[in-house]
């Protein structure tokens, strides 16, 4: 009698056992699948602040709709930004100080049509070359000059501190020499006989003389002024400040190579 008891209850319990660990088994199929480790956020990208004089078209001009900086000198910016693998910051900055500006470290880069000179080199660094300029000479269109000579007893203008601001000071015999903080006060001022003249890059000059509606009619690009070295502009930074300077010229070669500066400079110097 006991044999014949305890035969079923040992089937009994087996069959429990086998059912508790398939079902031990399927938990343990269910269980999901550890996650891999999330992958480390990338780096943020550096901002670089660039800070331009937006008075001096169409190198750099402020767009009366969007009030922020547009010009040549800005779309060249953002490529370089883009192709150098950073941020760029454009804020609008009066020439007069913005040098003093860079020095104190308000902003990383001057983005406005610098010319790189001995002088300026003591005091900051200067990215590679971007653009070749010549100092163009603005007069009224009754006004007949072909060189500096011509401008003996003149009164001449131009923006303080500018390459034309130079110029206009090394004309022999000039009535008087005026600086201002922007070249469209001193273009104002051609127009309405205040001045004889006006000094300033070719493309800022042609761009007065030959395409602005205000003053084409009543300007003319007189000539240019050979200079003894050739002139270039470049984007300057503090001095030392490698990292930025590098990071803008990487960018500036990738721009160059690709294409991209030529399609730039076609959209704002049509031939």
């Amino acid at each position: 009698m006991f044999k014949r008891l305890c035969l079923p209850l040992l089937i009994l319990a087996l069959a429990l056992f086998l059912t508790a660990c398939g079902e031990q088994k399927k938990e343990e199929k269910a269980a999901p699948a550890a996650q891999p480790a999330a992958a480390p956020a990338p780096a943020p990208m550096k901002t670089i602040v660039f800070a331009s004089d937006c008075t001096w078209p169409p190198m750099e001009m402020v767009d009366e709709a969007s009030k922020q900086c547009k010009g040549f000198g800005p779309d060249l910016v953002n490529a370089i930004a883009k192709a150098g693998g950073f941020e760029a910051k454009i804020e609008n900055t009066a020439w007069d100080g913005i040098f003093a500006g860079l020095a104190a470290g308000k902003y990383q880069a001057i983005s406005s049509s610098v010319s790189i000179t001995d002088e300026r080199k003591q005091t900051m660094d200067f990215s590679n070359p971007y653009f070749e300029v010549q100092q163009g000479v603005v007069v009224q269109k009754t006004t007949t000059a072909a060189s500096l000579a011509d401008l003996k007893d003149k009164t001449i203008g131009a923006q303080i501190n500018t390459t034309g601001h130079f110029s206009a000071k090394k004309v022999e015999g000039a009535k008087e020499v005026k600086g201002y903080d922007e070249v469209g006060l001193a273009m104002k001022d051609l127009a309405n006989g205040r001045l004889d003249a006006v000094i300033c890059d070719d493309a800022v000059a042609a761009d007065y003389a030959l395409t602005n509606p205000d003053y084409s009619k009543t300007l003319a690009l007189a000539f240019l002024i050979k200079p003894d070295s050739p002139e270039y502009l470049g984007f300057a930074v503090q001095k030392g400040d490698k990292e930025t300077l590098d990071l803008i010229n990487k960018g500036l070669a990738a721009v160059k190579a690709s294409g991209e500066y030529d399609k730039i400079y076609a959209k704002w110097f049509k031939k």
